[in-house]
């Protein structure tokens, strides 16, 4: 009889398999809907430990340098991100949707990498996962649904082709450091292996 801890379900379809680590390169995939369940690879803690550090060092850096210039009629204007929540800021109900903006957008994407540092750095060097690794880590996939960034690309697409009409629009260092972002946390999440990780934190595959 399969131990129901070798069990692993699809998190597309919910098929459930019994799990067998392939070899390094090749991956385990659902029968059903073809979604990748386990691919192990060479160095992929360390993979994913410098993809979480450009995580957050971008996403600072797109927070604070000037992300768009708009000129008019000989004005200029130019904002940040930091300036863009701010500007919800009035004292009232607006105060809350400036919260909003900041932690969909900025401060959830960089608690999910620092997470994933806590999580992941012991296990890249062979040691005991931290204390609360598990919950740790547990919080960083329930906080997933809710990092916005690349939605708020697709926004900001949307603006600029409606803006670009009315006025000229020039693209600050922060627009190309957002961009680059939603790449970096692209890769990041197709490059992380949740199964191995889960299995490193358990205790029972711990040597003792």
């Amino acid at each position: 009889m399969t131990d129901l801890e070798d069990i692993i379900a699809c998190p597309q379809c919910d098929t459930l398999h019994v799990a067998r680590i392939p070899a390094l390169g090749q991956r385990a995939i659902c029968r059903r809907c073809g979604y990748v369940l386990i691919a192990p690879r060479r160095g992929a803690y360390l993979r994913t430990i410098a993809l979480a550090l450009t995580v957050t060092i971008l996403m600072i850096g797109a927070t604070f340098f000037p992300f768009l210039d708009v000129r008019v009629a000989g004005m200029s204007n130019a904002s940040s991100l930091f300036d863009t929540a701010l500007a919800f800021v009035d004292g009232g109900i607006m105060t809350a949707l400036s919260v909003a903006v900041a932690a969909l957008i900025v401060l959830i994407p960089v608690l999910r990498s620092l997470l994933v540092l806590y999580v992941v750095a012991p296990l890249a060097i062979d040691r005991a996962p931290l204390p609360q690794a598990a919950a740790a880590f547990r919080l960083s996939e329930n906080l997933r649904p809710w990092s916005m960034a690349e939605i708020f690309v697709i926004g900001c697409a949307v603006a600029l082709v409606k803006v670009g009409d009315l006025a000229r629009v020039g693209y600050g260092p922060a627009f190309w450091m957002f961009a680059a972002l939603v790449v970096v946390i692209l890769l990041q999440e197709s490059l992380i292996s949740r199964w191995m990780i889960w299995r490193d934190l358990d205790p029972k595959n711990r040597p003792a």
